[in-house]
């Protein structure tokens, strides 16, 4: 504050000084002009009257409030109106005197101080420019501008006027009509598609999206033309994200890996899904989890009558328990509970405990060439363990049961995905056996940042300084981020009507080579120079791309445009059991090669590498388990 009165203090005294000056040269000009002459107390009496008045003008005029380094066309109006009613004020007292000089003198001090006081501002805006501008190199990064709209034209004004580290030399537009014409005094050189070539002629080391309007396929095919250069990418967010008080560049960020994957990302209306959550008791499996911790954080937003969350790893559930009471307090109505959902008799105490009006089912084995090699252990965890859950809801009179399913469960070709398959089927099951429980599954694709997703792994060799492993050049992947997957699980739970299975629109798929080369340029370095990338060669059960829908469905919409329902292949009851009993048999028995066997008799559309589909043989009955009234029992 006081820095800023002796600032005021100095302008001021600078702008008295020029009024006096101002003044006395009218005299001179007046004088050549007129054959009479003022006295000298006359022009004394002139000049302190003319400087008085237009000091205390421009003072209300607000011009010692700018900062003269950012000042725009209306501060230097308010300089010329400050000085228009100080000169006419002056003017207005000296015609009452008749001593003082006539007012031709006040209007010659008038232009000449208006020619000074907003010449000098000028002059000072153009040396701060410059010196700006003529900052050292390492502090400045060579920056061309995509888009030459108002935002780019915003964007120079402050990188020009502010000490930071962009120096723009040149802008990229698809405008023919900009094209050779100069914003600020920097040249649109050529269309988006010449990015390539204008970065390397200029020597561009960042790259600033500028097109806040633009349409998402033009902003995903300029992304995808930037990401080919090894230049820093940085964005200015969708326009009904900015924030006009701001200024431009604080908004601007590191470009996100979901600005390239082929849409922006959903939101939903949450209204429904208020009404779902509002005063029920709601169990999430796997509540520690990257999608069942988020799961019980937007769950926890629409006041729950009881949150159970259920999780076998304590320190999963111990960390989401410490964030979600943080941030609610003691008061939040939330049930941790540690527990497996291979143990029946357990989850049959927490069922018969917390009386769970909604469960939405998370808990699963998801690492594709881990579930490879214990297979047995996908079984258990996935297919008996979602069994024994399902069952338990049905015996409860659980409202609503939503499975998260995966896109691996379509023609699936590792053991992991048919064992997410056969989830599915068990929801098929209990939707036609339950009379009081709707059951629905959720499909989506890769979830970007999950646990065992791709991108904490390529984030983890990069810090490590490389190299980044790609399984194949060619492997391509629909991906969607954690807030959009649990959206849509909770869409599912209030549209469920039971026995759904329902499929995002998850727009284009990605090829994971690309993802890894844009990840490393943003952490400002170059793939294949800086950082080695190395394709190790398909996994396991790994598919080069993934499907969403096997042959035999199709899609069915919903009111929500972005969500449908695949129809339903039949699920032969008696058969299904028979066979999942066998597949239990198998997994006791611990025989690897035989719970492939059954996993193919399960799952017809299960194609593992390097065996073939064989039959089962003859396994004993097994009951369907009653819906509703009796006890049910744990598959066995």
């Amino acid at each position: 504050m006081q820095h800023l009165s002796v600032r005021k203090l100095v302008l001021i005294i600078i702008d008295l000084v020029t009024l006096c000056l101002s003044c006395f040269a009218a005299f001179f000009l007046a004088g050549a002009l007129s054959p009479v002459q003022p006295s000298v107390t006359e022009a004394y009496w002139s000049v302190a009257l003319f400087s008085v008045f237009n000091i205390l003008s421009l003072a209300l005029c607000g011009v010692y409030r700018s900062i003269w380094r950012y000042a725009e066309v209306k501060n230097f109006l308010a300089v010329i109106a400050g000085l228009g009613i100080g000169s006419t004020a002056s003017c207005f007292v000296a015609s009452m005197i008749d001593e003082l000089p006539s007012v031709v003198y006040m209007v010659f001090a008038f232009l000449i101080a208006v020619c000074a006081l907003v010449g000098m501002r000028l002059i000072y805006q153009y040396i701060y420019a410059a010196m700006s501008r003529h900052m050292s190199t390492e502090l400045k990064e060579p920056t061309l501008i995509v888009g030459a709209g108002q935002a780019a034209r915003r964007v120079l004004s402050e990188m020009q006027h502010t000490n930071r580290r962009y120096n723009p030399l040149c802008i990229a537009d698809d405008s023919k009509e900009k094209i050779g014409r100069a914003i600020n005094g920097v040249k649109v050189c050529g269309p988006t598609e010449k990015i390539p070539e204008l970065c390397e002629q200029f020597g561009i080391r960042t790259i600033l999206f500028a097109i806040p309007s633009c349409m998402e396929t033009d902003r995903r095919r300029i992304l995808r033309i930037c990401s080919a250069t090894q230049c820093k990418i940085e964005v200015l967010p969708y326009l009904d994200e900015t924030v006009r008080e701001k200024d431009l560049l604080n908004q601007a960020k590191n470009i996100n890996l979901e600005d390239l994957l082929g849409r922006k990302a959903i939101h939903f209306d949450n209204r429904d899904v208020a009404a779902f959550i509002r005063d029920e008791v709601c169990m999430v499996t796997g509540g520690g989890g990257s999608i069942g911790s988020e799961l019980c954080r937007q769950i926890i937003r629409y006041r729950p009558r009881k949150l159970i969350l259920v999780d076998i790893y304590e320190n999963n559930a111990y960390e989401i328990q410490q964030e979600l009471l943080r941030k609610y307090g003691e008061s939040i109505p939330l049930e941790v509970q540690i527990a497996s959902i291979r143990d029946f008799k357990k989850m049959d105490r927490l069922f018969k405990t917390f009386q769970p009006s909604l469960v939405f089912h998370a808990a699963a084995h998801k690492h594709v060439p881990l579930m490879e090699t214990n297979p047995e252990e996908a079984v258990k965890n996935n297919v008996i363990g979602t069994f024994n859950v399902a069952n338990l809801a049905d015996l409860y009179r659980v409202k609503k049961f939503v499975l998260v399913s995966t896109d691996k469960a379509v023609n699936p070709t590792n053991v992991m995905g048919a064992t997410k398959r056969c989830c599915e089927m068990i929801m098929q099951y209990m939707a036609e056996q339950s009379t009081g429980t709707e059951y629905a599954a959720v499909r989506f694709g890769n979830v970007l940042g999950s646990n065992g997703s791709v991108i904490p792994l390529f984030r983890r060799q990069i810090e490590e300084g490389g190299p980044v492993t790609v399984t194949d050049p060619d492997i391509i992947r629909y991906f969607m981020t954690i807030p959009e997957a649990v959206s849509l699980i909770l869409q599912a739970g209030a549209m469920a009507k039971g026995g759904e299975i329902f499929v995002l629109d998850m727009g284009e798929p990605v090829r994971i080579l690309n993802l890894a080369e844009n990840l490393i340029r943003q952490y400002e370095k170059e793939p294949y120079r800086d950082i080695r990338i190395e394709f190790t060669g398909l996994r396991p059960g790994e598919k080069l791309f993934e499907e969403l829908l096997m042959s035999e469905e199709g899609l069915q919409s919903t009111l929500n445009n972005k969500i449908f329902i695949g129809n339903q292949i039949p699920v032969d009851i008696p058969d299904f059991i028979e066979k999942l009993q066998a597949l239990k048999e198998a997994v006791n028995d611990e025989d690897s090669e035989a719970i492939i066997r059954r996993l193919h008799d399960l799952v017809p559309t299960f194609h593992h590498r390097g065996t073939g589909q064989s039959s089962a043989p003859a396994a004993p009955d097994v009951s369907p388990v009653p819906a509703g009234g009796e006890q049910p029992g744990a598959l066995a």
